[in-house]
């Protein structure tokens, strides 16, 4: 069954990818600072808390209806939302293990394994285009990861099981596009985010110490309202831009995304920063993103023809 999208609104969809692209363009990068602090599995569970209240908020004052579909969700958002808990946890112990950029480099997988899912399950075809996406996406990543793993002096290991926790995040994150792309068809989309936010909170609640709450400084306290507020502009765009434009569209626009962060942390690692962690680029590292970030395009790019979203 095709989705169709009125092209007198695709604008809508551009711009609410946009944002969430620039929110994850910063969002390694603050989650790398609060883990100064903070464990990963805290930080997760708060920025799903901040979200989840904030919208749970906004229905019971607006739109108490939509509420309803706490009481009994649907099958598939409830694997969704599973599957981004494992995002959120997997990139987060991903960014603590490894750095900012890192971490974006290599959870462009998700929008590239998101590609394949349409090929493989949904016998979308696959271009010459993207075949070459797939095979400089893979040159980049191998090039990144041996030109970074040479420079670390010691710490393989530790960087190694960080690419492995970004890695799973990447293919979790595949698994949630495709089941919220495919719910928002059917539901309000901030609706479901009421479903993906609310029930990680109660996954991860047994790993969450609340006593080190008292401990938390006033700027802390901000870094992680801010994360939990990105959280819901970000993914709140997210599901909004599913309605607008079609999948693949969306994922050009977000894979761009690691390229503020690059140019972030360029600027941070120049400073000598007490509280965040410089980062070392050689000429071989950057090439290998540039050919990531490249490939990752090439593979999601809309072919010119009218294309079709199997549901």
């Amino acid at each position: 069954m095709a989705t169709l999208f009125d092209p007198s609104k695709r604008i809508y969809g551009i711009l609410y990818a946009s944002t969430t692209a620039l929110f994850w363009g910063f969002l390694a990068i603050f989650i790398k600072i609060t883990l100064n602090d903070v464990p990963p599995v805290v930080i997760v569970w708060f920025r799903y808390t901040v979200a989840f209240v904030l919208l749970f908020s906004y229905f019971l004052a607006r739109d108490r209806p939509k509420l309803s579909i706490i009481k009994r969700p649907p099958l598939l958002i409830i694997v969704a939302a599973i599957s981004l808990t494992i995002n959120y946890v997997g990139f987060a112990n991903g960014v603590n293990l490894t750095s900012p950029s890192n971490a974006q480099i290599f959870i462009q997988i998700g929008p590239i394994t998101l590609a394949l899912v349409g090929i493989i399950f949904f016998k979308e075809h696959i271009s010459i285009r993207q075949l070459f996406g797939f095979l400089v996406a893979g040159a980049g990543l191998t090039l990144f990861y041996r030109d970074q793993l040479k420079n670390l002096l010691g710490s393989e290991d530790i960087y190694i099981t960080g690419v492995l926790w970004l890695i799973m995040a990447a293919f979790a994150w595949t698994g949630y596009a495709s089941l919220q792309k495919k719910m928002v068809q059917k539901f309000h989309a901030q609706q479901l985010n009421l479903i993906i936010f609310g029930l990680p909170i109660l996954i991860l609640l047994p790993w969450v110490d609340f006593s080190s709450f008292s401990n938390f400084s006033p700027g802390l306290w901000v870094l992680l309202i801010f994360l939990g507020i990105n959280t819901i502009v970000a993914y709140g765009c997210l599901a909004e831009a599913f309605k607008y434009i079609e999948a693949n569209k969306i994922s050009v626009i977000i894979t761009l995304n690691p390229i503020i962060t690059f140019v972030t942390m360029s600027i941070l690692s120049t400073m000598n920063l007490a509280w965040i962690k410089g980062e070392v680029m050689t000429i071989f590292s950057v090439a290998g993103a540039l050919l990531v970030i490249s490939g990752a395009v090439l593979v999601v790019l809309s072919k010119k023809k009218k294309q079709v979203n199997p549901q």
